[in-house]
């Protein structure tokens, strides 16, 4: 598509006319026509107005001129899945589980690589060639080419050491010693909470990201231990296959 089919194809969906549109990114509604006839396209402030508004990249907003790569894992990248700054704003370099509210969530290669190999695995790669993959890809990536650039001198991973210290502290019967927590999105819908301030979190939300893992139970059977934390909370549940009969079992706020 080109940039004018985008743009009405956007607008019509949205339920906004060409004067409503043009009201909200600040420019007159005879512009609008012209991106939408083809005689022009948005500048790139505008780009990024219109980014925001619709919630699509930049990319997607000239017709998709290019395949857009994660920076970080490889994954090939689609709007419903890049990363976002601090200010919820879309970055087109990342996806959401590399980079979080304007945070690398990963500065250790060999962890991304243990991540990533199980949903490999699902598409057909072997563990050894997802690993030989993933250890030759990785390299060429403009984020691990510039980590010590971009990293943030371990400051992540230590709030990271310090959660997991902080839940294995709290000694939950039948959850194994927690290791490792992953930048999650998603969404389940099953396990939702009241949390004391009146707020209603999900174990997993599509706006936020959080940091968490789900580990068996030191008991085996069906139910696992889902942990989800953030600067402000632990919440621990555990949950049945699929994320059946939810219980909690410990909220904590930090």
């Amino acid at each position: 598509m080109n940039t004018k089919d985008v743009l009405y194809e956007l607008r019509t969906k949205k339920g906004l006319s060409q004067e409503e549109l043009a009201e909200k990114v600040f420019v007159t509604r005879q512009a609008v026509s012209r991106w939408e006839n083809g005689e022009t396209v948005p500048n790139t402030e505008t780009l990024k107005l219109l980014s925001g508004l619709f919630g699509v990249s930049i990319n997607t907003l000239l017709g998709s001129p290019r395949q857009l790569v994660c920076q970080c894992c490889g994954m090939p990248l689609e709007d419903a899945i890049l990363g976002r700054e601090k200010d919820g704003t879309l970055n087109e370099e990342y996806c959401q589980w590399c980079y979080a509210d304007g945070t690398y969530t990963y500065s250790d290669m060999d962890d991304l690589i243990r991540v990533c190999i199980p949903h490999m695995e699902k598409a057909g790669f072997t563990e050894e060639e997802a690993r030989a993959y993933m250890k030759e890809k990785l390299p060429q990536l403009d984020y691990w080419k510039r980590y010590k650039e971009l990293g943030d001198g371990g400051e992540f991973e230590a709030f990271k050491k310090q959660l997991i210290e902080e839940i294995n502290a709290l000694h939950v019967e039948g959850m194994p010693t927690l290791t490792c927590l992953n930048a999650l999105v998603g969404e389940y819908v099953n396990l939702e909470y009241p949390l004391p301030n009146g707020m209603r979190v999900k174990f997993l939300n599509d706006k936020t990201t959080y940091l968490g893992n789900q580990l068996e139970s030191e008991f085996g059977g069906e139910r696992c231990f889902g942990v989800l934390a953030n600067m402000d909370f632990i919440l621990i549940c555990t949950y049945g296959e699929g994320g059946t009969d939810p219980e909690l079992v410990l909220y904590k706020k930090r």
